[in-house]
């Protein structure tokens, strides 16, 4: 599965909106996948089709993955060398949060499009969320704690704000002169 290339902060792309996907069909899903082992391999817990340089109202997932770092690790056509021991990912396609709490939650984000880079965002503690699913279905769930957290950050890509929009003017303004440093 390969590994698609991240779009670094301040890079414009990250300011845009993302379109509403019409069709979940295989190309999608394998896209799905792909971001997803784009997400492993940079330890990630959240992606958004916006920061591999797609803008497609599509997320991926994962809290609490573990990869399997064992030694006796096999090379094969289709591996990337990332192994996840307990695959339980999620997939969204076209999220809409429906309803928000009225409690706040605060939490010391990160972003993998602005590597190295945290601050403490608040953000509602939990969500209600209709969404499509890896194979097209309607879904609608609740999420909360570090779920509702990651999913708020990257439907936040996906309509061109990014955490640290969220932040102090001279939190955001630290963040970024060291981003353009990186670039």
């Amino acid at each position: 599965m390969k590994i698609l290339p991240l779009i670094l902060a301040p890079d414009p792309l990250l300011k845009k909106i993302s379109k509403p996907v019409l069709a979940v069909d295989d190309e999608l899903r394998e896209f799905m996948k792909a971001m997803l082992n784009t997400m492993y391999s940079e330890n990630g817990i959240g992606l958004a089709s916006v920061q591999v340089g797609v803008l497609k109202r599509v997320l991926v997932m994962y809290i609490d993955y573990e990869s399997d770092d064992n030694d006796h690790h096999h090379h094969h056509g289709d591996c990337s060398g990332i192994h996840i021991k307990n695959a339980n990912p999620q997939y969204f396609v076209n999220p809409e949060i429906i309803e928000f709490s009225s409690k706040g939650s605060v939490f010391n984000e990160g972003c993998l499009s602005f590597p190295g880079a945290r601050a403490e965002v608040t953000r509602p503690e939990s969500i209600k969320l209709k969404y499509l699913d890896f194979n097209g279905e309607k879904q609608v769930k609740n999420f909360d704690g570090i779920s509702a957290t990651c999913i708020q950050h990257e439907i936040d890509h996906l309509n061109g704000i990014t955490f640290v929009d969220k932040i102090s003017p001279l939190k955001r303004e630290m963040i970024l002169k060291r981003m353009k440093k990186i670039k």
